[in-house]
C-alpha cells in the first residue's frame, strides 16, 4: 500500500485512513529520515483512533514513550537517542508489545531484533519539500 502526500495535512490525513486498517494490537515501525514526516504521521494515526487531536501529538524524541487515549490506545516512542539494545531493554517494551493498543516507533529500524516479527512498517520517503511517499508493509488483509 502506498501513500502520496504533498502536505502536512495531507500526511496525518494518510495517518488517519492507516488508523483504520490496523489492527487494535499493532505494533508500528515508522521508518524515514529526520524530518520524513513520522512524528506528523503519527498525529493522523492518533486523530484517527480517537486517541488524541494531532495539536496534542508531538515527538517522544526526549521523554521516549508518549501515551494518548484514555485508558491508552496509543503509545508513541522514539528510539533516536538510544545507542545500544541495552538502553531499549530498559523501556519494557515488551510489556507494551502485549498491550491492546497501537504502538507506533519511530526509529524502531535501529534495534530490528527487539522488535515484534508481527509488526507494520511505514517507510517515509521525501520526494519534494513538502511532498511524502508513505509505503505501507505488514498490513494482514
Amino acid at each position: 500500500m502506498v501513500f502520496e502526500t504533498s502536505s502536512e495535512e495531507e500526511t496525518i490525513d494518510a495517518g488517519e485512513r492507516l488508523a483504520h486498517l490496523l489492527p487494535p494490537r499493532s505494533v508500528v515501525l515508522l521508518i524515514g529520515n529526520l524530518g520524513a514526516g513520522k512524528t506528523t504521521l503519527a498525529k493522523g494515526i492518533a486523530r484517527g483512533l480517537g486517541a488524541a487531536d494531532p495539536a496534542e501529538v508531538s515527538s517522544p524524541t526526549f521523554t521516549l514513550i508518549h501515551e494518548y487515549g484514555n485508558p491508552p490506545r496509543v503509545y508513541h516512542i522514539d528510539l533516536y537517542r538510544l545507542d545500544a539494545p541495552d538502553q531499549v531493554a530498559t523501556l519494557g517494551l515488551d510489556e507494551l508489545f502485549e498491550r491492546n493498543a497501537i504502538i507506533l516507533v519511530e526509529w524502531g529500524e535501529k534495534f530490528l531484533t527487539l522488535m515484534p516479527a508481527d509488526r507494520v512498517e511505514v517507510q517515509l520517503n521525501i520526494t519534494g519539500a513538502e511532498s511524502r511517499q508513505l509505503v505501507v508493509s505488514g498490513l494482514r488483509p
